[in-house]
């Protein structure tokens, strides 16, 4: 028996890298997978594969920026699985980020990077969250970054705003059974921050690093499936660091 037996979990941003391992281990605990994306190869070969592997997943494509793809994505899952229990936004312009001050980025591209690594998570939760007041509640976990405490230009001005959305959803849902809280990772040497960082900038970081290692996606699984899960019942509006001991916080 798994934690998450019956239930049905949306994950975006999971055709690949930390969003595709939150899939893969919500359905190995026994959860019904939205596999959410923008790419349609990569997450319908992510779903197929959970599927293989004896897990209960499909694909649906999305576009977090968009109200009416939103809307679609909670409405399949209801049409698919009978209703929503779990809600991961993962989904963010990350690897192939342009890399500006805030003061010179191109103001279009700066929009777009907000609507889709800010904005997306206000408009996929509230898309979601009327089905989970039916169901009698749920729980979202946003993913924020240690980004949010460190100088890191409008990818750390969208966490500020991830750890503050995550905060004051919190409220806002809580009388309806609905928890929301956020995951603030480390440098996790995945595909995208391999071509973000450079190769000494990460050396760099490591160094500094109470547990001197770059993290893994493997490394946030524990945190988000604990905050998803029924043992974190009485936990809501609070950013936990998954981050090697990275940044302080008193």
């Amino acid at each position: 028996m798994g934690r998450f037996d019956g239930k049905t979990a949306i994950v975006t941003g999971a055709a690949q890298g930390i969003g595709e391992r939150y899939a893969r281990a919500l359905a190995t605990e026994g959860a019904n997978v939205v596999v959410a994306d923008l790419n349609a190869e990569l997450g319908e070969t992510v779903a197929k594969q959970i599927t293989s592997d004896g897990g209960t997943a499909v694909f649906k494509d999305v576009d977090v920026s968009d109200e009416e793809s939103a809307k679609q994505l909670a409405e399949f899952t209801v049409e698919k699985f009978g209703g929503i229990d779990y809600l991961v936004n993962n989904a963010a312009i990350y690897g192939g980020m342009k890399l500006d001050l805030l003061i010179t980025v191109p103001w279009d591209y700066y929009k777009k990077f907000m609507s889709v690594n800010f904005d997306g998570a206000l408009n996929v939760t509230r898309a979601v969250w009327p089905h989970m007041n039916n169901g009698g509640g749920g729980s979202i976990v946003n993913q924020s970054s240690t980004a949010a405490w460190l100088y890191s230009g409008f990818y750390g001005l969208a966490k500020v705003g991830i750890n503050g959305l995550t905060q004051q959803l919190a409220h806002e849902v809580g009388g309806m059974s609905i928890r929301v809280n956020a995951i603030a990772p480390g440098p996790i040497d995945t595909e995208a921050t391999r071509t973000v960082t450079p190769g000494n900038m990460v050396a760099d970081m490591v160094k500094t690093l109470p547990l001197k290692r770059m993290g893994t996606p493997e490394d946030l699984v524990g945190a988000c499936l604990f905050l998803l899960s029924d043992e974190a019942s009485w936990i809501t509006g609070q950013i936990f660091n998954v981050d090697g001991g990275q940044i302080f916080r008193s």
